[in-house]
C-alpha cells in the first residue's frame, strides 16, 4: 500500500516539515512512501472560469495534475499544516481551489480512484485548539469533494519551531498507530 504525505506549508524545513518527516519515517515501517511540500509545484491561481464545471479540465497549465497524480498513486494521504493567521497558508488553498475539475459538486469532474483513506494534522504556534479544528474542518471538506474518507485528525498547538515538534513525538507517534 501506498502513503503520500504532503507538507502544506510553503517552508520546507520548519515544524510542518519535522511532522512530515516523523509521520514519514513512522509508516515506511508498513508503506511505500511519498512525501512532498506543497512549495515544490507551481501552481496558478483559479481565475474562476468555471470552464472546468463543463469539462471536467483546467484551461491552466501548471503542476496541479502532478500532485492529482500523487493522490491517485496513494491509498493514504495525510496533509499537514500549520495555522497562517487562523487559516491555512495560501499556497494550500491555491492548490484546493484548483482542484475544483475533481470536485464531485458538478458534473462532469474528474475523478481519483475510489477507496482512499483521508488523515488531517493541523498544527499551530498558541494555545487555541479551535484554530486547529478549523484546519482540520478545511482539510475533511476538501478530503469530501475528491471522495476521500476522513479517517482521523491530530491537532497539536504551541509548536513554532522544529525542535518543538520533539517534545510532541509521543502523540505524533500514536496518531501513525491508526494509519
Amino acid at each position: 500500500m501506498n502513503a503520500l504525505i504532503m507538507n502544506c506549508s510553503p517552508v520546507k524545513d520548519g515544524a510542518t516539515a519535522a511532522i512530515v518527516d516523523k509521520v514519514t519515517a513512522n509508516l515506511q515501517q508498513r508503506y511505500e512512501v511519498k512525501k512532498s511540500c506543497i512549495n515544490d509545484f507551481n501552481i496558478n491561481f483559479c481565475i474562476g472560469c468555471r470552464s472546468c464545471h463543463q469539462t471536467a479540465i483546467c484551461r491552466q497549465s501548471d503542476d496541479t495534475e502532478k500532485v492529482m497524480d500523487l493522490f491517485e498513486w496513494a491509498h493514504v494521504i495525510v496533509l499537514v499544516s500549520p495555522s497562517y493567521w487562523a487559516d491555512i497558508p495560501g499556497q494550500f488553498k491555491v492548490f484546493i481551489d484548483r482542484c475544483t475539475p475533481w470536485c464531485n459538486t458538478h458534473n462532469p469532474h474528474a475523478t481519483i480512484s475510489k477507496g482512499k483513506k483521508g488523515y488531517s494534522i493541523a498544527l499551530r504556534t498558541g494555545p487555541s485548539i479551535g484554530e486547529c479544528h478549523g484546519i482540520i474542518q478545511t482539510i475533511e471538506h476538501f478530503y469530501g469533494h475528491l471522495e476521500i474518507e476522513s479517517k482521523a485528525s491530530l491537532a497539536l498547538c504551541g509548536i513554532e519551531f522544529r525542535k518543538d515538534v520533539l517534545s510532541r513525538e509521543n502523540e505524533i507517534d500514536k496518531f501513525c498507530e491508526i494509519i
